[in-house]
């Protein structure tokens, strides 16, 4: 009787078995059986990112040189007739991989490679997934940080320089990606809840010749009254200011004005008899801050996002601020460019922050008195009546004969409520169910500025500042995932796309699948 047996033949992948073979003999000696798991995790973390590189070594050999099919022509339609086999690295997450690829060109020219192409390699030699690692890091904590995350959790080297230019090429896409995602994505938000719209600002320290002129002028003008540190006052010269902007979807919460006072006291937010109420939670939330844009060029941004979301300009729309006079003339010009009606809401907090001030120049810090005063001005305010409020505590600082430096704070807080009592209508806003505190944003500045910026000493330039910004955006947004997809082709596009003709990359000869060889057995 006759069969067939397969013949042994040479693997590709014979270094990637060797290697394998290796690391399962290894496994099975006497001293990896005496380990601690702690320890055998240990071990096989580091080989096992040695046999993944193996792996990745030995399919990138298999793909050959990255021969070009037809004749190689650079933008300009000129031949490049001349090949040549050479050889870069390619620093990956489980170690260095080298890459033999022929090279065509032509006298006075640079060399193109079809195979560094196809694989999407980038003009330096680190690897798409050495440089995502780098973003991530370096926009969760310091560069010293991502340098150590990185040496103690993949087989890749980084030093800290290269690590800050990285994080900064990450970042390049970030507008053209958000401006595409507008032109292609469709609109899937539900038309009944509330677009909201909001503002703030942070300031971040700079280098000198970052600073925006006027700040610039100042910190060369300011003396310093000591020689190791800046005194009050004196670091707002050397602090550039960052927009902050944010937009989510959130349901529509009636509440009354005695449910607000209840829950600033602490207490659960419960009128008397109800059930509890179930605040609804931001959707669909994006974020943004920037040292390099103009306020008003993120308020259009942010705008932008907003008619993406409702092009048809059916659903409520309001803005969310704290009382900044140019931040609010800007909102509002912006809106009347686009002929849109958006009620600006001053957030709630910060007038509870006036009030409070203003109560002691009529009663002690911490006193149940206090406590009294503020909470019954303010469910006054919450009520619609913001004016009669300004006008009473007022009145009250005169009738007690307070000095001018004992009412300032009254003062303050009455010019605040009549500024902007036009924002106050807080008794509409909470029957329509509108949000009057500006968390969501008041978070994103603390996340998106000041956990990462404020790094003690730090002098930030403005490239640097405003990478790590896009790329902590883009991470809060929940949009890197994508983002990173989109950045992998745009740089295919820029290293490799525009230096052929019509944008056309030369196909490669690629190896054939292996056939099975057999030989008859009797």
């Amino acid at each position: 009787m006759e069969a067939l047996a397969l013949l042994e033949h040479p693997s590709t992948f014979s270094r990637s078995d060797e290697t394998f073979n290796g690391l399962k003999g290894y496994l099975e000696s006497q001293e990896v059986l005496r380990m601690e798991h702690g320890e055998l995790e240990r071990m096989l973390a580091q080989k096992g990112a040695d046999l993944i590189r193996q792996l990745l070594q030995d399919h990138v050999d298999l793909r050959g040189p990255g021969k070009a099919i037809e004749e190689v022509r650079d933008q300009d339609d000129t031949p490049r007739p001349q090949a040549r086999l050479q050889s870069r690295q390619l620093e990956t997450l489980f170690g260095t991989v080298y890459v033999d690829r022929l090279g065509y060109g032509a006298p006075g020219m640079e060399s193109l490679h079809p195979k560094d192409a196809a694989l999407n390699l980038t003009p330096d030699h680190y690897s798409m997934g050495v440089r995502r690692r780098v973003a991530e890091e370096a926009a969760r904590g310091s560069f010293e940080e991502a340098v150590e995350q990185i040496q103690r959790t993949t087989a890749a080297h980084v030093p800290k320089r290269q690590a800050e230019e990285l994080a900064i090429r990450a970042a390049v896409d970030f507008e053209a990606f958000y401006q595409e995602r507008r032109q292609t994505a469709l609109v899937r938000e539900p038309a009944g809840k509330i677009l909201v719209i909001s503002f703030d600002g942070k300031g971040v320290a700079m280098r000198k010749e970052d600073l925006r002129e006027a700040t610039r002028k100042a910190a060369e003008e300011s003396q310093h009254k000591l020689q190791k540190r800046l005194s009050k006052g004196e670091k707002r010269n050397f602090k550039r200011m960052a927009t902050v902007g944010t937009i989510y979807t959130v349901g529509h919460f009636p509440r009354k004005p005695e449910d607000i006072i209840q829950g600033l006291a602490g207490n659960e937010t419960l009128r008397p008899g109800a059930d509890r109420l179930q605040r609804p939670r931001p959707e669909s939330k994006r974020v943004m801050a920037s040292l390099e844009r103009t306020p008003e060029e993120v308020i259009a941004e942010i705008f932008d996002e907003a008619e993406h979301r409702d092009p048809k300009k059916t659903r409520k729309w309001v803005a969310l601020v704290d009382g900044n006079p140019s931040q609010i003339l800007q909102i509002v010009r912006e809106a009347r460019r686009r002929k849109l009606k958006v009620p600006l809401i001053i957030d709630f907090i910060h007038v509870t922050e006036y009030v409070w001030r203003a109560g002691t120049a009529f009663h002690e810090s911490g006193t149940k008195e206090l406590e009294a005063w503020v909470q019954g001005h303010l469910l006054e305010i919450l009520r619609g009546k913001s004016s009669l409020v300004a006008a009473g505590m007022r009145r009250s600082a005169t009738r007690r004969g307070l000095a001018p430096k004992e009412r300032e704070q009254v003062d303050k807080c009455a010019n605040y409520l009549t500024k902007l009592r036009r924002h106050l209508d807080y008794q509409y806003y909470l029957q329509d169910g509108l949000p009057i505190a500006t968390g969501v944003i008041e978070g994103a500045c603390r996340h998106l500025v000041k956990d990462r910026m404020e790094v003690t000493g730090a002098r930030w330039s403005l490239t640097g500042a405003e990478a790590i910004l896009r790329l902590r955006a883009l991470k809060s947004s929940g949009d890197f995932d994508e983002y990173w997809l989109y950045h992998e082709r745009q740089e295919k596009r820029r290293n490799h796309e525009v230096r052929y003709k019509d944008g056309v990359i030369p196909e490669v000869v690629l190896p054939k699948p292996a056939r099975p060889r057999f030989r008859v057995v009797k």
